[in-house]
């Protein structure tokens, strides 16, 4: 081997020795840079993942308390269909009382309701025509029962009847206490009756007691139905 040839495998040496020196320092800095970037990629997954189980836990426990709060609402209708029923089960059981309960149950009703003792008793068809007379009748010895004086008790029985009825009917005219009448007008009602005095009316049918003792007594419904 000459001289130039020895020079130029020197110099290849020299080259090859270079260049893996360089692409071991260019492999070194690729497998740095891999790992910086795998190492930012899985923090930035961690993050990811992190912040998903807390987006999907905090998703549960708002579905769990839309749950429960939608729950909580289906099972306060249901109480309040409940208690509806029971409301409408003690109206009907007002419609199905015998007629001489129902008879006096309006009387005494009505009353209690008068103010004047001269009121018109405004019922239904049905009503008027089967129990009309009666509810204003009895009405009537019930308010002069009322504004008359009694009778002491030493009167036998037979007399003292009599003339507490003779002295009651007589206070009832000198009173004008007992003069409820029976209207001629009737309206659709599902019982109870409408009391009218001109322009005013008291109106006691079944279905608008019950709703003003409803606020009243559906607590205590309650507490019976659910305790």
């Amino acid at each position: 081997m000459n001289g130039i040839e020895k020079i130029t495998a020197r110099i290849a040496e020299d080259g090859k020795a270079e260049n893996d020196a360089l692409l071991a320092q260019a492999r070194a800095q690729a497998a740095e840079i891999t790992a910086k970037y795998q190492a930012q990629a899985k923090a930035a997954a961690d993050e990811v993942l992190a912040q998903g189980r807390k987006n999907a836990e905090a998703r549960a426990r708002h579905l769990d308390s839309t749950a429960q709060m939608e729950c909580r609402k289906a099972v306060l209708a249901a109480k309040q269909d409940v208690i509806e029923e029971a409301f409408q089960a003690a109206h009907k059981k007002l419609l199905d009382l015998p007629r001489e309960e129902y008879v006096a149950f309006l009387a005494d009703l009505a009353a209690k309701a008068s103010v004047t003792g001269k009121e018109k008793l405004i019922f239904s068809a049905p009503d008027r025509a089967q129990v009309g007379k009666a509810v204003v009748l009895a009405a009537n010895e019930k308010l002069a029962g009322a504004a008359a004086p009694k009778l002491p008790d030493a009167s036998a029985s037979k007399t003292k009847a009599m003339l507490n009825k003779v002295i009651t009917g007589a206070s009832a005219v000198l009173s004008g206490a007992a003069m409820l009448t029976l209207a001629e007008e009737t309206r659709p009602m599902d019982g109870g009756f409408i009391l009218s005095d001109g322009a005013v009316e008291v109106n006691c049918t079944f279905d608008t007691l019950i709703r003003l003792q409803r606020g009243a007594l559906a607590g205590e419904v309650a507490k019976v139905l659910f305790d």
